[in-house]
């Protein structure tokens, strides 16, 4: 995975996985990885699966042309909540995009380091070919 500064400000961690090296076929099949791994683990609770290709198609908004499907499962885990700014950076989210011959996996670094290593790790055991 590659760290880096989205617009600046937002620490983003991404994966690009060309298809070859992974056995899922579609986004559909890198979620429920995902989400396996979420529901296995015992401090982290699933809340949601947002579908933004679609969602972006329906209000008619922009959508880069390589990426033909787009999706964000949203989880949280809320080990702590030590004060109310918290919630600024919370749930989390890992998105993952279908860009024809690969897919992109990105999530903004969690202000936990256990999350963060917890969440990479996910990302990268999907690249279980090669």
């Amino acid at each position: 995975m590659k760290q880096t500064l989205l617009m600046e400000k937002y620490p983003v961690f991404d994966l690009d996985l060309p298809k070859t090296e992974t056995s899922c076929q579609s986004v559909d099949d890198i979620l429920a990885r995902l989400k396996a791994r979420i529901d296995a683990h015992p401090k982290v609770a699933y809340i949601a699966t947002f579908d933004h290709y679609s969602h972006t198609c329906a209000i008619e908004g922009t959508v880069a042309p390589a990426i033909k499907d787009a999706r964000n499962i949203v989880f949280c885990f809320g080990v702590a909540l030590p004060n109310a700014h918290v919630l600024a950076v919370r749930p989390r989210s890992i998105g993952v995009a279908d860009l024809g011959d690969r897919f992109h996996i990105s999530f903004m670094e969690p202000p936990m380091e256990v999350a963060t290593k917890e969440m990479e790790a996910w990302c990268k055991s999907l690249a279980d070919k090669g």
